[in-house]
């Protein structure tokens, strides 16, 4: 059974160009023919072309890999139309091939035969739909998805009743949420130790604290402090708030947390960040502390990262750049 594949059209302005000249195809103006190419050659005449876009170009080389090497005559490919939330469909009739007179830059081609009828995306299964919705410019799907797509190319006249379709939207939008949660784990991992810090203490800011890092000159009490923070910024107004950021692998002992919160004071706070977690020993040392204490793992920072977000000044927006969407729950 041969493959199906997602061509993206860019947002669907590219489907006048596909269907009327019966072919589908990839971009990248200043590109050449890759015809007999093999991927160390498109990899570093991409290199060569977009020097600047150096971390995108593994992906880029392996979208003209796929296109140009492994989709073979009769795979099937999908393009989709988002204005009308159609998807069209049609059978690969040639092999790859280079013609930079029909567009300015889309001169990468494929023949297609395109169906008459399209698919709409109101009667694909939720799990399908999660997986068009990968931003990738041309990846391909299961064989599963493959005859759900084909199946209802077929028995077009099936419709979801509005309970169903309600069911699916919750439970893709839960989908989306939980996978955007995971995208900004990682993106907190990534940060330095020093941008670490920066972001914890912006999240004490937005929380409506003056919050200050405290650098390398402590004084022995405070050895482990790496972020002070209080309301009037001087630690005159309870409550002082005392945090260590740890930003590693490996998970926090009890004894670094008891050496950390030794020698706090009545209206003294602490919080204990780390990003490798906390051992079992730790979590029980924390339920005996008699000073108010709270352990932040990488999950709840990134809770507390989406709760105050908006209220980040201009610097803590930069450390972590996001975009606010919405998603019908």
């Amino acid at each position: 059974m041969g493959k199906l594949w997602i061509v993206r059209a860019l947002g669907g302005n590219l489907i006048p160009f596909f269907i009327e000249n019966n072919l589908v195809a990839l971009g990248w103006e200043r590109t050449n023919d890759f015809t007999s190419k093999n991927r160390e050659y498109i990899k570093q005449e991409l290199l060569k072309l977009y020097p600047e876009s150096k971390k995108s170009i593994p992906q880029w080389t392996s979208f003209f890999e796929n296109f140009v090497k492994n989709m073979q005559k009769d795979d099937i490919v999908l393009t989709y139309d988002s204005s009308l939330r159609e998807y069209y469909i049609g059978k690969i009739t040639s092999d790859y091939y280079y013609n930079d007179k029909l567009h300015n830059e889309f001169n990468h081609l494929r023949d297609v035969k395109w169906e008459e009828k399209t698919i709409s995306r109101d009667l694909i299964s939720n799990s399908t739909k999660n997986s068009l919705g990968s931003p990738l410019t041309l990846f391909s799907l299961s064989n599963d998805q493959k005859k759900e797509i084909l199946s209802i190319l077929k028995n077009d006249n099936i419709v979801k009743n509005d309970e169903e379709k309600e069911e699916e939207t919750k439970e893709l939008a839960g989908q989306y949420i939980e996978n955007s949660h995971e995208v900004l784990k990682d993106k907190i991992i990534n940060l330095s130790p020093d941008k670490m810090e920066e972001l914890m203490k912006e999240i004490l800011k937005a929380m409506g604290y003056i919050a200050k890092r405290r650098g390398k000159s402590l004084t022995a009490s405070d050895q482990g402090v790496d972020i002070f923070a209080s309301k009037d910024g001087l630690g005159l107004e309870d409550p002082r708030i005392f945090v260590e950021v740890k930003h590693r692998e490996g998970k926090i002992g009890s004894s670094q947390l008891r050496s950390f919160i030794g020698g706090r004071k009545s209206g003294d706070r602490c919080i204990y960040l780390s990003t490798g977690g906390f051992s079992k020993d730790c979590l029980y040392e924390a339920d005996r502390s008699n000073i108010p204490l709270s352990l932040l793992d990488i999950d709840k920072l990134a809770d507390l990262v989406q709760d105050y977000y908006e209220s980040f000044s201009a610097e803590g927006k930069a450390l972590l750049p996001l975009k606010k969407i919405f998603i019908p729950i």
